[in-house]
């Protein structure tokens, strides 16, 4: 990859392009940094390999294309140019990439302007192996995630390297990752993401607790809520209280199915992260949303909470019929 041609004072002169300016206000994207940089494929083409395995009895992993060994060879050149740049891990996608870089002293051009460079070097590899209309490779700019807060940089690695089997499941079970609209409960319509199936369990028992519960109290009732899963009931509640949540966590961590009603929707291309994720791959999760997805941070009301809680009452009678 020439490299060179790329970093010339007419290539980098003047500002950034609107795409490439920095994300967060007043950070130094010349300084010592960990990063995880994440870049898509134009129109999310699965140009760059292929995800073998079913992720449960096979193994998942991504076997690069020709096009995905040059773009991974592009990305461990960078530090070739940029010796103040290492590259601690990456995880290549059929349709985007993913790297975590690590700036160990100051670097002489904006970040954006390494990342364009890296670009535009997977770009010749991208015309000269794929004949098709569109100019690039990639989408325009790139997102950046600063890694600086304890335990962060692991679970971005964790993240990332199990990208190939999160695909691998979602291939093979699509309804449970896929949200799913206009579900009907009763009077109530929800949005669904997880094993709609659930809603057809035997025994459904709706979880409610006062907040004014003890620590002892609350011990007790996960006690009896966890013995009902335990004789096959599903568990259903919004978890809003401190006895409600710790009744929805412990049967979380036994692996037991539950319903969890959300005041917040989902977006369109909404997806279950972290341990949800598996949780759906296993059947045992499903999350109910009966208004709009929004995207800024909103307290709950006391009226939403009083709906929620009725929700659930209405979707438990499911299983008393």
């Amino acid at each position: 990859m020439d490299w060179e041609r790329y970093k010339s004072k007419k290539k980098y002169a003047g500002d950034l392009k609107p795409s490439m300016k920095r994300r967060r206000v007043g950070h130094d994207y010349l300084a010592r940094c960990i990063y995880m940089i994440t870049l898509v494929v134009k129109g999310r083409r699965p140009l760059l390999g292929t995800v073998t395995g079913n992720g449960e009895n096979e193994p998942a992993n991504l076997q690069p294309s020709p096009l995905g060994q040059a773009v991974l060879q592009a990305l461990l050149d960078i530090p070739r140019f940029y010796p103040q740049i290492a590259i601690w891990t990456h995880q290549l996608m059929p349709d985007h990439l993913h790297a975590i870089i690590f700036v160990k002293e100051r670097i002489p051009v904006h970040l954006g302007k390494i990342i364009n460079g890296f670009k535009v070097s997977c770009n010749h590899a991208y015309k000269e192996l794929v004949k098709d209309d569109l100019p690039a490779l990639w989408e325009e700019g790139y997102n950046d995630m600063i890694l600086e807060r304890e335990g962060q940089l692991q679970r971005m690695k964790d993240y990332i390297h199990d990208n190939p089997r999160r695909l691998a499941i979602k291939r093979t079970h699509p309804d449970l990752f896929s949200v799913q609209r206009n579900i009907r409960v009763g009077d109530y319509t929800f949005a669904a993401l997880g094993n709609i199936f659930l809603l057809d369990a035997a025994w459904l028992v709706q979880v409610q607790c006062t907040r004014r519960l003890t620590p002892d109290q609350i011990h007790e009732t996960c006690h009896d809520f966890l013995s009902h899963a335990q004789n096959g009931a599903v568990l259903v509640s919004p978890s809003i209280s401190p006895g409600e949540k710790a009744v929805m966590r412990a049967a979380f961590e036994h692996g037991f199915p539950i319903i969890i009603l959300q005041e917040n929707g989902f977006a369109p291309l909404a997806k279950p992260g972290g341990r949800r994720f598996d949780a759906c791959a296993q059947g045992r999760l499903l999350m109910l949303a009966p208004w709009e997805h929004h995207s800024d941070r909103r307290l709950i009301s006391r009226s939403q909470c009083l709906d929620l809680n009725e929700m659930a009452r209405v979707i438990s009678l499911k299983g008393k019929g």
